[in-house]
């Protein structure tokens, strides 16, 4: 700032032995050094001495150094971690060098000791914690309570549904209810009550949370809501009260919530033998009476219908619809000559998956699209799934008999039956339409195999639809020619399985007819399908789609893997891409019968029936009368006696 004149050389220097600077204009004798520790111990003895160095926790900052021949170490100086503000490592520190003067260059006599001292680290900012007091003392986390402190006052919404006192009233209503029903929580002696009871802000919260989502999802019955929402919690009990708080803490804690047990089938236990159970279903036949119009064919067509069928195949020139994308296309049996194709028409791009509509929730107010359940994509999206060719079905009678003449089963007269059948089909796409290519029978009610084999079919496969039949072109080159007493073991399945194969379906049904009469109940899932493709006309069928109807009726219908799941809790056709198993939908089409006889004969018992040694015996006079349109009218014991012979 200006230079010295030698004005301050004669005063000690205030700073005296700790002064650093390297030019300082104060005096710094010997004389005047001895001068101001006299007067600093005066000073100390009055009690008005300044701290010294030793006072300082922390150490002096860093001299400038002033040696040019100073080399830098190569390595820092390494901090001691048994103390904090620790010197250096000897074989890290500065060495030591003479302090020379500023003015004359000449090594110093008294440098400050700062020379001397070697160079420490910044004070760890951990150092106020006292001594024996660790590190993970000092982390030790706070109480956790994220969620901050609420008041029983409705949360801001940019759109309220009504005015902030109407809101604030229907609020307090609910929180005062509930508070009621938490008190009684409180006053049981349940061993549940710690999980159950609510703090003052969980019973906030829980209110809030609730007038807060009825104000934003029914925005237009928000009063009508949370008033029935008072008067169900003001009837309601501690019981009712336990159970809503229980569901409250599966869906808001569901890694605590309690396991859900295991998946335990539908146990079918009728009470009656064999015998006894074959003789109830004829309660279960379906009448015959308006089958036709959704695709029961109860009569075979006349020969007047089979040639007007001939005329218009020949007519048509072999142009068909397609079945998957409605497209049309040129069908050519017995190959084209010209280039040896089936159809004409290219790939077939489809939705393999049928048109669903979603299910709206209570508060979806907007209209849904239906979607293919195969892709999620809306109805007039260019499909997923791309096949070889087109492919088209055949429904009519009088067609499908031209291709294959119908034939009934043969009448041996009068008797009651002693057993039952069970039978699936599969079918692929030829050159005819929807033709069979496995068939399956099982014996019911017990689930024996009698009939499992492949067809040949009449026309050229253009596909075996193996994404639902389960038939594969593997299983046509596994298969063996048909034996008697060839069996195909119940567990062998998959692509190494090998299964008979029959040359025609018309083989293949009479193996098929081999085990029914007129009076043998054929049981099934949607048995139209297989009959049409088998061309047997039966009189006494037995179909899952009837016993279980659809609330809207037909041609709406269940499925057969959802009334499975719905009544025996299993589940079948697990085999995805791999496609269905004819003998797991024969064998669960049969339990559901099974299922039903049970419900049939705990009504039957409820309106009198008793049964004694195989033997069914009617209400006596005077009790409740048999239910309407039952077919068992008389004494099980005179059917069956009449069996005997």
């Amino acid at each position: 700032m200006f230079s010295s004149i030698g004005l301050f050389t004669k005063i000690v220097c205030p700073e005296f032995g700790r002064c650093r600077l390297p030019g300082c204009l104060y005096l710094h004798d010997e004389a005047a050094k001895s001068n101001a520790t006299q007067s600093s111990a005066v000073s100390k003895a009055k009690g008005l001495g300044k701290e010294t160095e030793d006072d300082f926790e922390t150490p002096p900052t860093k001299r400038r150094r002033t040696d040019s021949n100073y080399e830098r170490p190569a390595t820092l100086p390494t901090v001691s971690s048994s103390s904090t503000g620790s010197t250096a490592s000897t074989p890290n520190s500065h060495p030591e060098t003479p302090h020379r003067s500023a003015s004359t260059g000449a090594p110093d006599e008294h440098p400050p000791r700062s020379v001397k001292k070697g160079v420490s680290p910044p004070p760890l900012r951990k150092q106020s914690l006292a001594k024996g007091h660790s590190v993970a003392a000092a982390k030790t986390k706070a109480p956790k309570d994220a969620k901050p402190k609420e008041s029983l006052n409705p949360r801001m919404l940019k759109k309220p549904p009504a005015i902030h006192a109407v809101r604030l009233k229907l609020l307090t209503l609910i929180h005062e209810q509930m508070v009621r029903l938490n008190k009684d929580v409180q006053a049981s002696k349940d061993a549940s009550r710690d999980a159950l009871e609510l703090s003052e802000q969980e019973l906030i919260r829980q209110a809030l949370k609730e007038e807060y989502d009825a104000a934003l999802d029914n925005p237009m019955v928000y009063a009508n809501i949370l008033k029935l929402r008072i008067v169900a919690l003001k009837k309601m009990t501690l019981a009712d009260w336990k159970k809503e708080r229980l569901k409250q803490i599966a869906k808001d804690f569901p890694e605590v919530a309690p396991p859900k047990p295991s998946t335990i089938p539908v146990t079918i236990a009728t009470g009656l033998s064999s015998v006894e159970e074959i003789a109830l279903l004829p309660k279960l036949v379906a009448v015959q009476e308006g089958l036709s119009k959704h695709g029961y064919i109860v009569t075979s067509p006349s020969e007047a219908d089979i040639e007007q069928a001939r005329k218009g195949v020949e007519a048509s020139q072999g142009w068909e619809e397609c079945d998957r994308c409605k497209s049309r296309f040129q069908v050519f049996p017995g190959r084209r000559e010209s280039d040896g194709a089936l159809t004409s028409g290219g790939k077939c791009t489809y939705h393999y998956g049928k048109p669903r509509r979603p299910v709206k929730e209570k508060a979806d107010t907007g209209h849904k699209d239906t979607v293919y359940t195969c892709c999620n994509q809306t109805l007039g999206t260019p499909g997923c799934t791309t096949a070889e060719s087109h492919v088209f079905k055949v429904s009519e009678a009088k067609r499908l008999a031209l291709i294959m003449p119908f034939k009934g089963t043969i009448d041996q007269g009068p008797r009651p039956p002693d057993h039952a059948v069970c039978f699936d089909c599969e079918m692929g796409y030829t050159t005819q339409g929807l033709e069979l290519i496995r068939l399956t029978a099982t014996s019911w009610p017990d689930g024996e195999e009698l009939l499992d084999v492949l067809v040949r079919p009449i026309g050229e496969v253009l596909d075996l639809n193996s994404r639902f039949s389960g038939v594969w072109p593997t299983d046509y080159g596994n298969s063996v020619p048909y034996s008697a007493d060839a069996k195909v073991s119940q567990d062998e399945q998959g692509s190494g399985r090998r299964l008979p194969l029959v040359n025609s379906p018309d083989e293949a049904r009479e193996l098929l007819l081999a085990h029914l009469t007129t009076t043998t109940p054929l049981i099934g899932h949607a048995i139209e399908n297989d009959l049409n493709s088998t061309r047997i006309i039966h009189p006494t069928i037995i179909d899952t789609v009837l016993l279980y109807p659809h609330p809207r009726g037909l041609p709406i219908r269940y499925g057969l893997k959802m009334l499975v799941r719905k009544y025996l809790n299993k589940d079948i056709q697990m085999g995805g891409a791999q496609g269905h198993d004819s003998k797991e939908d024969a064998r669960a089409a049969g339990e559901l019968v099974l299922l039903k006889v049970m419900e049939t004969w705990k009504s039957m018992k409820a309106e009198g029936w008793s049964v004694k040694s195989g033997d069914f015996h009617p209400p006596l006079p005077g009790g409740p009368p048999p239910s309407v349109g039952s077919k068992i009218i008389v004494p099980g014991a005179m059917r069956l006696k009449r069996a005997a012979p």
